[in-house]
């Protein structure tokens, strides 16, 4: 058992953490309060290589394996969680399309998704559908060579950017509900595809976050991901597992920055005379804090070396989506209650934090949905708890 990173893994983590301190975190919290697309971070992230992640080496990506995966999100989620959005569902799309799209669609798109030249992202939430996707009620009609599209996605990261965009929708009406949805990739520009209005947000700031209409676009059957019907849910399924240890990384991201802002206070802020580190209620503060977020990070780790070795991981990363978020909403709430009134100013960066950290609890499936899908895991025996 080793709980230590690789070389490769520990340098990839200091080359990310000094571009988070020299490029993002000099500019992230007046980028966010005024609303400015991070466009030279996203640039300086194509430069590394990191919208590469999960395409393979021979379409020009990083191939990067899910500890790794995980690290960037992190690193990236201490210094601007929103900066970690534009790379977060791009991501999952690119791993979903290696892992299950057709040569030729793996030849058209990766290149230049890994690159940054193409961006991505993933619609599947509509208006009336979350967190039941089989609810959803985007359909899909073949006519000849192509699909027809009707329907309406929301909250899509990278809508305006996105090229193409991965849409879940129903190519036939079954029982259950699963088997009829599929994955199309809808390429931007198609007539009648409609990115709408930005969605105001608490936080989450930085990325666009949009409605998408769809009337009657035609989607070239081309462009169905893996060319099978009915395999839809699956694919967003398994790609969601990994998106569910992003989600924890950015997570544990967000309240390693909570603490270091907390500490970093305490050592400065004097109260009667001394530091108020050196009273204990904020000695506790601080080691609970500790405490969690070094709990949250192993979890987090654990589930992406389990995901690495090939191994199903909806429970791992259940686990880690729903701590990590938690740990994450204390860690910003007692890192503004260590500030006092100061955690409150938009002049420090606690209550960016605060307002971050509760998306990481909806995300990816809402923690309660979480808890479900770790309870049915353990109760049907595929998985347990303990040697």
């Amino acid at each position: 058992m080793d709980f230590e990173l690789s070389d490769d893994q520990r340098a990839f983590r200091e080359t990310l953490r000094a571009f988070v301190d020299k490029e993002i975190l000099p500019v992230a919290t007046e980028w966010e309060h005024s609303g400015r697309y991070p466009t030279e971070i996203v640039d300086k992230m194509k430069e590394m290589g990191l919208f590469g992640l999960t395409v393979p080496e021979e379409y020009g990506g990083l191939a990067a394996d899910m500890v790794t995966f995980a690290l960037v999100f992190e690193e990236i989620a201490r210094g601007w969680m929103g900066v970690a959005g534009t790379i977060g569902s791009h991501t999952l799309s690119t791993w979903m399309i290696a892992r299950h799209g057709t040569e030729e669609q793996k030849r058209r798109y990766l290149p230049e998704l890994a690159s940054g030249a193409r961006r991505t992202g993933l619609a599947l939430t509509e208006p009336g559908a979350g967190t039941d996707l089989q609810g959803i009620q985007a359909r899909a009609v073949r006519d000849g060579g192509d699909y027809v599209v009707n329907g309406a996605k929301t909250w899509i990261t990278n809508a305006r950017h996105a090229d193409p965009l991965p849409v879940l929708v129903k190519t036939s009406i079954t029982e259950p509900a699963h088997k009829g949805m599929s994955v199309l990739l809808v390429d931007a520009g198609a007539p009648g595809f409609t990115v709408g209005r930005d969605l105001p947000k608490l936080g989450y700031k930085g990325p666009e976050t949009c409605e998408v209409t769809l009337q009657d676009v035609r989607v070239p059957v081309a462009n169905l991901l893996g060319g099978e019907e009915g395999r839809g849910m699956q694919q967003v399924l398994g790609g969601l597992e990994m998106g569910r240890i992003n989600i924890a990384a950015r997570a544990v991201g967000v309240a390693q920055a909570a603490y270091d802002a907390a500490l970093g206070y305490a050592r400065e802020r004097s109260a009667f005379g001394r530091p108020i580190a050196d009273f204990q209620a904020i000695q506790l503060k601080l080691a609970d804090l500790a405490t969690e977020i070094q709990a949250a990070r192993l979890l987090t780790y654990w589930a992406a070396a389990r995901a690495d070795g090939g191994a199903r991981v909806d429970m791992e990363a259940g686990m880690a989506k729903y701590f990590a978020s938690e740990v994450a909403l204390r860690a910003s709430l007692e890192s503004m209650r260590v500030h006092g009134a100061y955690g409150y100013s938009q002049e420090f960066v606690v209550e960016r934090l605060y307002r971050d950290a509760p998306l990481m609890a909806i995300g990816e499936g809402t923690n309660d949905v979480q808890r479900l899908v770790i309870a049915k895991a353990l109760i049907s025996g595929k998985r347990k708890v303990g040697w």
